[in-house]
């Protein structure tokens, strides 16, 4: 095979991945104008290959292949109030295959941006997805970041998301990590949060379990400033044989800090198991941590009222989980 054929052919593949890629990205909701303008900040990255990668004036994206995934640092520079928000896509297309995501984010003093990202793996039987996220949030500087998963049917995926936030005077950090459309497999949520005087940290983690899903949510949150507060709320909702482990941590460890802990799960049928483990933690007699978890079942007269509207029970309980987890 000449030269020149090898290159038409890994062009052809990475045109192939990057089609594939954005058709996925279109079915999991996002929307794949944005992946196609030069004017918003992207990364579009399968498996280990980096197919699109773009920065606006204020953003900076540097990435490293490797032989398992991809490493990436993004910086959002000092005072950038970036007014479109940075799409990432994150995803793999084969059946089997590892995904291995190491990120470092660098939001400066005073900056100011909103993330979206879409994690797609449509045809997952045996797949693992790993983020490892070193996150840096500057003072008085707010970073929103909004992660969406789209799974196959097969429940064949692991995903392993994990990271460490530091929120600097006065910073907000916001994330919401959704997991609601094809099977969850395994789930083990691990977002640790470190907040100096007057930040704000709020997570929220969403997720509807089937099957065999096993979901695994752990939330900590440190306000280890003056004035921080802090939110960790999860929703999750199980049926069939899917279970799930909730903990939620904040620790009030500053004057006038103020936290809460926040857990809701919902049982649909009778072989799902939901456990839900809060902990809270005051050192400082002037801060204040709450918490409350409920674990309950779908309220059964809004099933037969869809039921009774022309819904068979699968599709009417999809209905009111969709509700509770929009």
């Amino acid at each position: 095979m000449s030269q020149s054929t090898e290159v038409n052919l890994v062009g052809y593949t990475v045109e192939k991945e990057y089609q594939g890629m954005i058709d996925a990205y279109e079915k999991a909701g996002g929307d794949k104008r944005a992946l196609q303008t030069k004017d918003v900040a992207k990364l579009v990255v399968h498996q280990n290959r980096v197919l699109s990668s773009d920065g606006v004036k204020g953003i900076k994206i540097e990435t490293e292949e490797t032989e398992s995934g991809v490493k990436v640092n993004l910086t959002v520079e000092e005072g950038a109030k970036i007014a479109r928000p940075i799409h990432l896509c994150f995803g793999l297309l084969p059946k089997e295959g590892l995904q291995e995501i190491i990120m470092k984010v660098d939001a400066q003093d005073n900056s100011q941006v909103s993330v979206i990202a879409h994690c797609i793996f449509p045809n997952a039987v045996k797949v693992i997805h790993k983020m490892d996220a070193d996150i840096e949030i500057g003072n008085n500087a707010r970073f929103d970041y909004k992660e969406t998963h789209y799974h196959g049917e097969s429940g064949g995926i692991e995903v392993i998301p994990k990271a460490k936030v530091r929120v600097g005077k006065g910073g907000v950090w916001q994330s919401t990590f959704a997991l609601s459309q094809g099977m969850v497999g395994k789930l083990d949520y691990d977002f640790e949060v470190f907040c100096q005087e007057k930040a704000v940290a709020e997570l929220t983690v969403k997720a509807y379990g089937k099957g065999n899903d096993d979901i695994k949510v752990w939330e900590k949150i440190h306000l280890n400033g003056a004035g921080a507060r802090g939110l960790a709320k999860t929703r999750l909702v199980l049926s069939n044989k899917a279970k799930a482990e909730v903990k939620g941590e904040t620790y009030g460890n500053a004057p006038y800090a103020r936290g809460h802990v926040d857990c809701i799960e919902l049982v649909n049928g009778t072989e799902a198991v939901a456990r839900a483990i809060p902990i809270v933690s005051v050192t400082d007699g002037r801060a204040k941590v709450t918490h409350e978890a409920a674990i309950g079942s779908i309220d059964r007269k809004q099933v037969e009222t869809l039921m009774a509207r022309g819904l068979d029970e699968d599709k009417a309980v999809d209905v009111i989980v969709k509700g509770i987890l929009r």
